[in-house]
């Protein structure tokens, strides 16, 4: 993990952390082109982290095809057409077998599957951001709001985590993936998230419910990528995804708490708080079950 000449761990990583925090935000705030680009930039080099964490294990996916795929999704998702994901995905698909047909080495398997995980993992789950950011209904004019509360979410979560399980931290959460991480940690982690979505909730007017039940799922995915991540790079046997965050070390390793969030994120504010369909649906079925 490099370091910021002059600076110690903690400087080097809270300097980076500042710099990359305000640059996306900006890019979320703004939204449009720089929110596309941002994310390009973050996934075309997530993307080339992940194939050199999965090359140490022997497995060699295709970034040519990852990255072809990502792009095709991310222009679809710009235009907001959801309707041709899926074409695209399944064009993703067949060209990952294609590339492993005409060009991949052995395994030939394990290449494939790795190709389509990474181009999902490291490019269709964080697109979503798009979606969430560009939401909007009668009520509430865009999801600028909800973009910041799963940031703040998950900013906290971090935060919470390191200082409830350096103080209290006694019981292993997963000793096999991540030695270091607390059950005591991640319920402090817990709690801060949950007190700050209903924060940031309160502040633009959304209902109390909508915010904790907000804030337990971009604590619980947020934790949940993390510990993913760890486990690809434990059965890697590597330590971080990269070295290009000085203090931090790959974007992986800074974006994977946010990689399962912000899908998770998306379909809860669309399903749940701007469109209502699913809680009527909910209603509907439990009105019949009723009588």
């Amino acid at each position: 993990m490099t370091e910021i000449k002059g600076l110690n761990k903690n400087a080097t990583r809270m300097l980076t952390g500042f710099i990359m925090g305000t640059i996306a935000m900006l890019c979320i705030i703004y939204g449009k082109l720089a929110l596309l680009f941002l994310l390009l930039f973050i996934i075309v080099v997530a993307s080339k982290e992940y194939v050199k964490i999965l090359e140490h294990k022997g497995f060699y996916p295709s970034l040519k095809v990852m990255i072809a795929a990502e792009l095709l999704i991310a222009g679809i998702s710009y235009i907001q057409r959801v309707d041709l994901i899926a074409f695209a995905v399944t064009l993703s698909v067949i060209g990952s077998f294609m590339w492993v047909l005409f060009r991949g080495r052995q395994p030939y398997i394990a290449n494939a599957a790795t190709t389509v995980l990474g181009l999902i993992y490291c490019g269709w789950f964080p697109l979503h951001l798009i979606f969430l950011r560009h939401l909007s209904s009668a009520r509430f004019h865009d999801g600028l709001g909800f973009v910041v509360m799963m940031f703040t979410a998950i900013l906290l979560t971090d935060i919470g985590c390191y200082y409830a399980g350096r103080h209290l931290g006694k019981h292993k959460l997963a000793p096999v993936v991540s030695p270091n991480k607390t059950i005591e940690g991640s319920i402090g982690g817990s709690i801060c998230a949950i007190i700050g979505a209903m924060i940031v909730g309160w502040s633009f007017g959304l209902e109390w419910y909508y915010s904790m039940s907000a804030g337990i799922l971009c604590t619980a995915f947020a934790q949940i990528g993390d510990l993913c991540e760890s486990l690809i790079k434990r059965d890697a046997g590597v330590k971080d995804s990269g070295d290009s965050l000085p203090g931090h070390g790959g974007f992986l390793d800074r974006t994977d708490s946010f990689i399962f969030t912000i899908p998770v994120m998306y379909y809860f504010c669309k399903y749940f708080i701007f469109s209502g369909d699913i809680i009527n649906g909910l209603i509907n079925i439990f009105k019949g079950f009723l009588g």
